[in-house]
């Protein structure tokens, strides 16, 4: 349901508790005395059948005696009575509750499962909107509401934080409220029967008030709508994610080594990645997190410059930097030689930038200048060491002068000591500069900063839904369809390389033997060395149990090998099905390093693509990243850098590189493979060999079953819609482009504003721009086609003609419409066919209707909507704008008519 009604819960205009008390030490009394203590300036209306009063206040004896409407409600009483009071509620007009009370767990036994579906239903019907059960509650400082039963009432702040665990939630409010932390919201979801991260997201993303966005949970419900909307809220502000539960517990049933290593919390560390989140790990280190983005301060790159007074100060921040995200910068000649004239002669001459404790603080102004000017240098870190000789304070003054002239420039600063350094991080904060109690504190603030940025660039990442040639679909499908009517559900290796050979990822040619005499006579053809495999249903791993022989250079040595293979296999897997071997041709390539590649299926966000080192010790090694499909190069890049083995596919001493391009293609090749087979849950490609020549699969697994859901449906994250591109051609035979946004598109778009009208911009945007600023330009190019829909018309030169959107409700029922056509386009019929095309993909979609604002004077476009069948009716509040209306369903009925009669 999302944001609809959430409304009710940060701005309400009055506010039942039900269950308030007067017992000192119930919850309903705590509830109570936060709410009441806390500044809200709305009624407060306490419910309780044995309470006359509450805190003063005149108490009701149930819902249906409230003299006024409520927006939310707050309720502590018993399970078994909350379905009756929220359908009480609901008939009141309530349209939020906050359920403070437990009981609806999956500890709670089946009857609990039971009792939160009836209040689930009893909600429906109204929209009543339920946060919880079994949380903290919420709390507003801006609206002044806590309707929680937290111990204190948090500082005013411009942080919103989102707990899943009532617990921590209250931790975090005493431990942030002792380091004047302060929150905008404060949000225990609990159970989250109904409103999840995702709603919160949704709103909070648009929230004026909240700068960052911190997040403690433990498990995702439904993670394509926690994507969409921690994409969308991401690329509005920093969203800092702490997750509880690390192990991997589970991934032991897989049946693929693929399965095994792709343990829950790498694919929880990859969505949050993808989403353009921060994670990390420690309550301190969160709130770290938090000052560092809030700066403001955003790198091009991940390579630091240290500037010191002490060299060891120096040595533990760049061991602290080997543990993050980045690298010590190359310093330029130019700015070695700017350096030299300005240093005295007992300068360190290299980075870290170590100065004399006796310097004077110009020296450090004088270098910090140096240092922003390198090209080399995407960051400064300026450490200051006490000494009797220079004033602390003067020297950081000195920072803040350079700093002045230049706004968010990147600087991290760290004042080692305690009343020395106090005042020069008064200082900083003052001037909104970063500054850290440690060395390594502020290295790994200057971790999260490049993390964040690194995070950013894969969030803008859109990849297209085919990247290569097209494969041989059909001919995988039906292997694969042939092995799961056949009953089973491991393919052979030949069949799973055959698959891997209908998307054109090379693989070793393997034939099959039954005997081993046949399998001799198939190494005779091969006329080479070869490797012989046992071919066994029953057995994951051939290397285990003696099924793997290489190197084997005549026919004979082949079949004594398949003899001894065979007894070895039965004696220790007896009851193992053996259907044979299989024969190929051993590759030579000795510099070619050994790799896995594949795919597994996570619980919750559905398949995910593995890639690390590989060989016979993957398990053992265990040097592997995963990545949420849909894939493109650069994000298969991202998924090889973040390996320990990607060092050596860079090449070494007389070891050529990898061609990683290769490398990469397979990659997106397996992860489109995962949208159109869905009936494949896990497969390995292991060994994948790679070197300066390419890439080549000498062995391959593939586990199937029949598909539960049809191509990417089961993706977190929906692909870019290619089949949507196709071209358009106006009435006047001039040709176009029609395709859906892409985040690329966001200076064509900034373009096109700039050239149209002053006018017509503000009948688009229902008021005045002075400018087209970045952030609403790559809000509007940036969507999530789970959500949005935007179509284009470009020009064969890509200029932007006009642009088209509809932005549905997550029920998927209506949408909201908005249309821009350029300036000197107007009258040439280009937007009624962008409209078509949205109101066709509306249809298309299951939507029902279609509705937006118009201002009254844009009168072209009053005439368009009804020309396209919209009905025009008042605005809701604002007299300067219509309402129009479409009923997708029947004015599809009428067109047939129309279409019929004619």
């Amino acid at each position: 349901m999302t944001t609809r009604n959430l409304d009710a819960l940060f701005h309400p205009s009055a506010i039942a508790l039900v269950g308030a008390g007067n017992r000192p030490g119930s919850i309903g009394t705590v509830v109570a005395r936060n709410l009441f203590e806390a500044g809200f300036d709305g009624p407060i209306l306490s419910v309780n059948p044995k309470e006359r009063a509450v805190r003063s206040s005149l108490n009701y004896a149930a819902v249906a005696d409230l003299p006024i409407p409520v927006d939310l409600a707050v309720l502590t009483g018993a399970p078994q009575d909350l379905p009756a009071t929220i359908h009480a509620l609901g008939e009141k007009g309530c349209r939020a509750a906050i359920v403070l009370s437990g009981g609806f767990g999956l500890e709670d036994g089946p009857e609990a499962a039971v009792l939160r579906q009836k209040m689930l239903d009893a909600a429906r019907p109204h929209l009543l909107r339920i946060i919880g059960p079994n949380c903290l509650g919420f709390i507003s400082t801006s609206a002044h509401i806590n309707a929680s039963y937290a111990h204190l009432m948090p500082r005013k702040g411009d942080v919103a934080f989102l707990s899943q665990s009532a617990a921590l939630a209250s931790a975090v409010l005493d431990w942030a409220d002792g380091r004047g932390v302060g929150f905008s919201y404060v949000a225990s979801l609990g159970d989250k029967a109904d409103v999840d991260f995702g709603d919160m997201l949704d709103h909070l993303a648009l929230d004026a008030g909240t700068r960052a966005i911190v997040l403690y949970l433990e498990h995702i419900t439904d993670a394509r709508k926690f994507m969409s909307a921690g994409r969308i809220a991401a690329r509005a502000k920093p969203v800092i994610v702490i997750k509880a539960g690390r192990s991997a517990a589970g991934a032991s049933a897989a049946l693929s080594h693929t399965g095994a290593l792709a343990g829950t919390d790498m694919v929880y560390d990859a969505a949050f990645r993808r989403a353009g989140m921060l994670r990390v790990y420690e309550l301190r280190e969160l709130f770290e997190a938090v000052t560092t983005l809030s700066s403001g301060i955003r790198l091009a790159g991940g390579r630091l410059s240290v500037l010191t007074n002490s060299g060891g100060a120096a040595v533990l921040a760049t061991d602290a930097l080997d543990e993050q995200p980045g690298e010590l910068a190359q310093l330029t000649a130019e700015t070695l030689g700017a350096l030299d004239r300005q240093m005295p002669q007992r300068w360190s001459r290299s980075n870290p930038v170590r100065i004399p404790p006796d310097a004077p603080s110009k020296r450090y102004g004088d270098a910090l200048t140096a240092l922003l000017e390198d090209p080399g240098s995407d960051a400064t870190l300026v450490l200051n060491s006490p000494n009797a000789m220079v004033d602390g304070a003067e020297t950081a003054e000195a920072v803040i002068e350079v700093l002045s002239h230049r706004p968010r420039a990147p600087v991290l600063t760290c004042w080692l000591g305690d009343r020395g350094a106090a005042d020069a991080r008064r200082r900083f904060a003052a001037h909104r500069i970063p500054t850290y109690d440690t060395p390594d504190e502020a290295v790994r603030a200057f971790g999260h900063l490049v993390s964040y940025q690194r995070n950013q660039t894969l969030l803008m990442e859109t990849p297209p839904a085919r990247t290569f040639d097209e494969p041989d679909r059909d001919k995988a499908r039906q292997l694969v369809d042939a092995v799961i009517a056949s009953g089973r559900s491991v393919l052979t290796e030949v069949e799973a390389k055959a698959v891997l050979a209908a998307y054109d990822i090379p693989v070793v040619e393997t034939k099959t033997a039954a005997t081993p005499a046949e399998a001799a006579l198939l190494a005779a053809d091969f006329a080479a060395p070869v490797a012989l495999k046992i071919l066994s249903p029953d057995i994951i791993h051939k290397s285990d149990v003696g099924g793997v022989r290489l190197d084997l250079r005549t026919p004979g040595q082949v079949e004594e090998a398949a003899e001894a293979m065979l007894a070895m296999v039965q004696a220790r897997l007896p009851d193992a099905r053996i259907e044979g071997f299989t024969v190929q041709r051993m590759v030579r390539r000795q510099r070619a390093v050994e790799l896995v590649a594949g795919i597994a299926n996570d619980e919750t966000f559905g398949p995910v693509v593995l890639f690390g080192e590989g060989g016979t010790a993957v398990d053992v090694i265990a040097d592997r990243a995963v990545a949420l499909p849909p894939l493109n190069g650069r994000l298969a890049r991202d998924m090889i850098a973040r390996t320990r083995i990607s060092r050596r596919l860079a090449g070494y001493r007389d070891n050529p590189p990898a061609d990683l391009d290769a490398i990469a293609t397979t990659l997106v090749k397996v992860a489109e493979l995962l949208g159109d087979l869905p009936q494949i849950g896990e497969m390995d490609i292991n060994p994948l060999l790679a070197d300066a020549d390419g890439v080549i699969a000498l062995d391959a697994r593939i586990v199937a079953h029949p598909a539960r859901e049809t191509g990417t449906k089961r993706f977190a994250i929906k692909p870019y819609p290619t089949a949507l591109v196709r071209p358009l051609e106006l009435g006047d035979g001039q040709m176009l482009l029609l395709r859906p946004i892409r985040p690329e598109d966001e200076p064509a778009l900034g373009d096109m504003v700039r050239r149209s009208d002053p006018r017509d911009v503000r009948m688009r945007f229902l008021g005045s721009l002075k400018d087209f600023p970045h952030l609403m330009a790559a809000r509007l190019s940036q969507i999530d086609y789970d959500r949005e829909m935007a179509f284009v018309a470009l020009t064969p030169d890509g200029e932007m003609l006009g642009v088209v959107r509809i932005i549905a409700d997550p029920d998927n029922e209506e949408a909201e419409y908005a249309i821009m056509v350029r300036s000197d386009m107007k009258g040439r019929g280009l937007g009624f066919r962008l409209m078509t095309e949205i109101l066709d993909y509306g249809r298309s979609r299951g939507l029902k209707r279609i509705f937006g604002d118009v201002l009254r004077e844009n009168l072209p476009m009053l005439h368009l909507a009804q020309d396209l069948g919209f009905t025009v009716r008042p605005g809701s509040d604002d007299p300067t704008l219509a309402r129009v209306d479409l009923d997708l369903a029947e004015a599809e009925a009428v067109r047939r008519r129309k279409a019929g009669r004619a």
